[in-house]
């Protein structure tokens, strides 16, 4: 028999385990109905940054929505894991600066890649995590 503990993580260990991984799921809503997509991301400055293509559902539901992300790991035994949700206000990276440091970035975006042409910022506003532990 085992036993699954979970503890809830410090904002700063959900930091530390989201720049740990590159793929999240993005939920939004799209026509009054959510939708999780998943995306490749990486945590950069108090956000997350991902990137769609322009004439998207994605890109249409992300820019100025609040949005849910979550990201998750495990090791190979499942033994241990872990979840972390951020909550935000996303916004299309419009500024010129910004947009040079994101395009700068290695930020994967498959399978669209060069279709890919618009960078989502989430900013890690309300962020929470759990830790999971099986003990057989």
């Amino acid at each position: 028999m085992s036993f699954v503990y979970e503890e809830e993580l410090a904002r700063d260990e959900c930091l530390v385990l989201l720049k740990s991984t590159r793929v999240g799921r993005v939920g939004v809503s799209i026509d009054s109905l959510p939708a999780i997509i998943p995306v490749n991301f990486i945590a950069l400055d108090g956000s997350l940054i991902f990137r769609c293509a322009g004439p998207s559902r994605l890109f249409r539901a992300s820019c100025g929505a609040v949005l849910a992300f979550e990201a998750d790991d495990y090791d190979f035994d499942g033994l241990f894991g872990w979840s972390v949700l951020v909550r935000g206000f996303a916004q299309e990276i419009v500024d010129n600066e910004e947009l040079e440091i994101a395009r700068s970035l290695w930020l994967d975006a498959w399978p669209l890649g060069e279709r890919a042409d618009r960078y989502i910022a989430l900013p890690q506003t309300l962020v929470s995590g759990m830790k999971f532990l099986r003990v057989q």
